[in-house]
């Protein structure tokens, strides 16, 4: 559709335009009742300083018409001179009665959006009764074209695809300072009306205002529909290449002056997702702008150095931005791969209309704008029996060489989830036996596990720290947390079964809390390995890969071999910020050998690793750039620019981001500290600068006795143990881990056995006995030795 130059002069001034209209209401605008000239011209002004702060300022005439008029010494027609000039503003002309019935007529300013863009009209508001509410606008037209899972397994259809196409605006009252959320009561204001528009063309919006519920006027006078013209937007396009320029894909987040997103987020549909900042796009595709200075963010995942760029979208088209992004580190390089093995592609912040969830082509984009070589997109309860389609056992056609995308099973929103949510990666089969719906499931983890090990699975706990909250912050404690949630609680229990858990998932909640129910179970001679895990977008929305494990694998990366690592503890987590490679002991390496060390008697233990971190320098360049270009409003999760004055250091480790590199710099510098544990506690350190390099590291640590060894960058990334063995003598169980373990049993059947079904009761009664006995034989062996 061709628009008139006018409209796109007015347009392009970046100002509120009036552009009178030809129509009735022009010349018969509602008589407004008396109003004292002081009052109204302070509520002018604070609308004219909003106008000012949301960059559609008045026209200069009219700010000087206004401020002639308001120096008047005749009321009266200071009055009538400061509406004649708003109402050239006023798409809609609000009437309060004085019974407090509203009625609606369309406004004399000229209905002219433009698409991608938002445009500030006015409302004139006569207020014959004086309220004092909320004044509230309505349409059909706008809001979200999207319905929030509400977590069923198979929800019904609350929203259709034409319900969506009808919902092409974003329209709202400004009431944020300088305006007030409330009227004034005065007999006339104006307040400001935002209109954003996602469709180009003509358009037409039913809008209708009320101060309250039941104070619509009778047939409909509330209401006014007015047809509006659209122009289109123009194309940014987005080039972006990688360390060794081959075009990729990358996440962008882009902003306005004022902050605003976009794509306007409550417009989004897969691909983009609406509950995120930024929206993914390969090289050499675009996204529609209106006229305007704009913040764009580009990211590729941690190990890669965020670039933002400020744009100027002219009207013309053939607009162009280009990233050649810069990567601080590859572990790939040295056979380390990246995996997130917890993500969804449906629940929690996803929509479950127009469809139920997101395919697994708008999955591909995510995990692949964040650089994960390996990606476990897990079925749960939400929309379970629609998704479940899509796991093949095998490897998605979605996946590339090096980032793969599998479909597998989390075992959450079924019966057993009281217990503590379950991973299931690498199974051939996605059904229970004998059961066809959810509900048929067993009620508690010991059967489910089994289960996944008899298809040659690798089976753990899923955000382990949700149910095992302490209030210190040692490691390991020996405070008894609650057992009261969905983390890894009955693995206290399971794990005193042979080869029934391979790994408890770590990085997604509290570190104390994961770490130190791992750290006890370790302490009594148990093996189970850590893992790393983001839970997209159920505790964090921002992004996939915010928790990593990162697995070494010999030759070609595959899904199996990759899966192997993990289990066999060939791995460390991380959050992509720090890496801690090639982790040895006396020259044996991490996950080879069953990660054991033989030592013919006590003495030091030599280890050596590769470390590297990245932290922003003090007075980096993130904090040249204006406030507005260098955070992501509302984001706690996404801190890639970061200043190293954020306050994140300071929060609680109870607060997100759980594990995030900035909370471990020393101080003010640039340094983080990297610790050799042994059996839990830190017995040497050594400060690297996390500029992007990596070092080779070496420590003598004494080892007395049997026990474990493993390096950390608190709480950033660790790796999984070696296992040193003394004389050929296991591991002596330390008899405060082992009472902690046996109090912990006790403490999680007062907490399951509830929601256990009387079938199934009976055999685990068996199961939290049999684990209350080895903990006490262990307990017995410690006296022992």
């Amino acid at each position: 559709m061709k628009f008139p130059a006018a409209l796109r002069f007015a347009l392009a001034l970046g100002v509120l335009a009036p552009t009178l209209a030809q129509n009735s209401c022009a010349q018969n605008m509602e008589q407004a009742p008396k109003v004292a000239l002081q009052p109204l011209a302070q509520q002018i002004r604070q609308v004219a300083e909003a106008l000012s702060f949301l960059g559609q300022p008045l026209l200069a005439a009219d700010a000087q018409r206004i401020n002639a008029a308001m120096g008047r010494a005749d009321e009266a027609a200071a009055v009538a001179e400061l509406e004649r000039v708003l109402d050239q503003y006023a798409l809609a002309i609000v009437t309060i009665n004085a019974e407090s019935r509203v009625k609606v007529e369309v406004g004399p300013a000229k209905p002219e959006l433009e698409q991608e863009g938002t445009r500030i009209f006015l409302v004139k508001v006569i207020n014959g009764a004086g309220v004092t509410a909320k004044l509230q606008v309505q349409s059909e037209n706008s809001g979200a074209v999207y319905t929030r899972s509400d977590f069923s397994a198979d929800p019904a259809t609350k929203l259709t695809p034409e319900d969506a196409k009808e919902r092409w605006a974003e329209i709202s009252l400004y009431d944020k300072n300088p305006m007030s959320e409330r009227l004034s009561g005065l007999g006339l204001e104006y307040q400001i009306l935002s209109i954003y528009s996602r469709d180009a063309g003509e358009r037409s919006a039913k809008l209708s205002f009320n101060v309250g519920q039941g104070t619509q006027d009778i047939g409909f006078r509330n209401e006014a529909t007015v047809l509006f013209k659209i122009l289109p937007a123009n194309k940014l396009r987005l080039g972006v290449l990688d360390e060794n320029k081959l075009p990729t894909i990358a996440a962008f987040t882009i902003r306005d002056e004022q902050g605003r997103i976009y794509p306007n987020p409550s417009k989004r549909l897969a691909p983009d997702f609406f509950f995120q900042p930024q929206v993914y796009r390969h090289n050499g595709e675009s996204v529609a702008l209106a006229k305007g200075s704009y913040a764009v963010t580009c990211t590729l995942g941690p190990e890669y150095l965020p670039q933002t760029k400020r744009v100027e979208m002219p009207e013309r088209d053939g607009n162009r931005v280009e990233f050649p992004m810069q990567r601080w580190i590859d572990p790939s390089k040295y056979g380390w791969y990246s995996g997130d093995h917890h993500v969804h592609a449906a629940g929690c912040s996803h929509y479950q209309d127009p469809t139920q969830g997101v395919r697994p082509e708008d999955m591909a984009r995510q995990v692949q704008g964040e650089r994960l070589n390996v990606s476990c997109v897990l079925t749960w309860g939400p929309c379970y029996y629609y998704q479940k389609k899509f796991f093949t056992g095998k490897d998605d056609p979605q996946s590339k060489p090096d980032e793969l995308m599998h479909y597998d099973l989390e075992v959450s929103g079924f019966p057993s989830s009281h217990a503590g949510h379950l991973v299931l990666l690498g199974l051939t089969e996605q059904d229970y036996p004998g059961t066809k719906r959810i509900e048929d499931w067993p009620t508690w983890d010991l059967p489910i596990l089994r289960w996944g090990k008899s298809q040659k699975a690798i089976v753990g706990f899923a955000h382990s720290g949700w149910g095992l909250e302490v209030k210190s912050s040692e490691l390991p404690n020996y405070e008894m947390p609650g057992f009261d949630g969905i983390g890894a609680n009955e693995y206290i229990v399971d794990v005193t079964f042979p080869d029934t858990v391979d790994f408890i998932s770590t990085m997604d909640t509290p570190y104390v809390w994961e770490l130190n129910i791992w750290y006890q179970t370790l302490n009594v001679g148990f093996r189970t390995r850590v893992s790393g895990e983001t839970d997209f977008p159920c505790i964090t929305d921002s992004r996939v890969g915010q928790g990593r494990v990162y697995a070494k694998v010999d030759g070609g990366l595959s899904y199996a071999k990759w899966l192997e690592s993990v289990r066999s503890g060939r791995s460390y987590v991380a959050d992509g910020r720090s890496h801690l490679m090639d982790f040895r002991v006396n020259g044996v390496e991490l996950g080879t050998h069953n990660s054991e060390v033989q030592m013919a008697a006590g003495g030091s233990a030599h280890v050596t690793l590769k470390a590297a971190a990245y932290l922003d320098p003090v007075g980096g360049a993130s904090e040249q750039l204006p406030s507005w270009a260098r955070t992501i409003p509302g984001d706690p999760d996404d801190s890639f620019l970061s200043s190293p004055g954020s306050t994140l250091r300071d929060r609680p480790y109870s607060e997100r981001p759980f594990w995030h590199i900035e909370r471990a710099r020393v101080g003010n510098s640039r340094e983080v500290a990297v610790e050799i544990v042994v059996d839990g506690k830190p017995v040497a350190q050594k400060n690297i600068v996390a500029d992007g390099q990596v070092r080779d590291l070496e420590f003598d640590v004494p080892v007395e006795q049997s026990g474990w060894i493993a390096a950390r960058i608190l709480p950033s990334s660790h790796t999984n143990p070696i296992f040193v063995i003394v004389n050929g003598k296991p591991m002596r169980p330390l008899r405060a881990s082992a009472e902690w373990c046996l109090a912990a049993v006790n403490q999680c059947w007062t907490q399951k056995a509830p929601k256990i079904s009387a079938r199934e009761l009976p055999e685990a009664r068996q199961a939290y006995d049999h684990a209350r006995e080895t903990y006490k034989k262990l307990i017995g062996e410690s006296e022992k030795q």
